[in-house]
């Protein structure tokens, strides 16, 4: 058995934010694989289903940030799970918007609800560290992570979270390869717009298990800032590229704090009209 954690604050005041991504994944699992209705259970909303070999338990704290480990703690101790036993999905401001990462371990570089996880179970669960990228100075952090995402973000944002319902069965079954491979091929296929390829949007899976950078940024309302980092991003943000670059390669590092990562550039993507933007679906989806 699997616990997938979510990491977010709950209210529809908050439902698009930056710091809220982590719920989304959690939600597009559950919306991917048919799990059960969500339900009120150890301070939180929690689901689960048959995910890959075994059974997956998806958990959505609603404590507000900085008090996530209670619920993940009560989890635990109800089903019986050492930390070894839970993956958490959470913003990462360290990482350039559409870049994601996979780490086991670490600090928590000033995140407050990793903070929290620490203080409740200790270092050692798996991460999934979800770039959304950084506004530029660390004053400016907590009003950012708690910001919707931009307009211009909808498109990673939804491949993206795509990606991550593709590859939630690999991901349970302890292949993050497999499941970096599953995201990359959602957030870069090779798209032809009048003629030619442009702006595909380029990820690969590889190591990127490197020392800690604590960011030491904190936000109000119980919510956290920067994750440590498994690695410097490369990528810029999601829709600054221009050049076509190629498709991913995949590779995982070794060890136990090894990390793998996807990255995202930007893409003319060819998208049917519709009467919402791409943004209001996925304010509408998690509202």
């Amino acid at each position: 058995m699997r616990l997938f954690v979510g990491l977010g604050n709950p209210g529809a005041k908050y439902a698009a934010n930056r710091h809220n991504i982590g719920w989304m994944a959690v939600d597009r699992i559950a919306q991917d694989h048919g799990f059960v209705p969500w339900r009120a259970k150890f301070q939180g909303q929690v689901s689960e289903h048959r995910l890959g070999a075994g059974k997956v338990i998806l958990l959505k704290p609603e404590t507000f940030m900085n008090l996530s480990g209670q619920s993940v703690g009560e989890a635990m101790r109800f089903f019986k799970l050492t930390a070894g036993d839970v993956t958490v999905f959470h913003d990462e401001i360290d990482l350039a918007p559409g870049k994601l990462k996979v780490k086991t371990g670490g600090g928590h570089a000033g995140h407050n609800g990793l903070r929290s996880l620490h203080q409740h179970i200790g270092p050692d669960y798996q991460r999934v560290r979800m770039g959304v990228g950084h506004p530029g100075h660390k004053d400016r952090v907590p009003g950012y992570v708690l910001s919707d995402f931009a307009k211009s973000d909808a498109d990673w944002l939804d491949d993206m979270l795509r990606g991550v319902g593709d590859g939630a069965a690999a991901l349970a079954d302890g292949d993050a390869g497999r499941f970096m491979n599953a995201v990359a091929r959602r957030l870069s296929p090779a798209r032809a717009s009048t003629g030619r390829l442009s702006g595909a949007r380029p990820g690969g899976v590889g190591p990127g298990g490197g020392p800690d950078r604590g960011s030491g940024h904190g936000s109000g309302h119980g919510s956290g800032g920067a994750p440590q980092t498994g690695g410097a991003a490369q990528a810029g943000p999601a829709r600054a590229a221009t050049a076509v670059r190629g498709a991913p390669g995949a590779s995982t590092a070794p060890g136990r704090a090894g990390a793998a990562s996807v990255g995202a550039g930007s893409g003319d993507a060819a998208d049917a009209p519709d009467t919402r933007s791409a943004m209001q679906k996925l304010v509408d989806r998690f509202r």
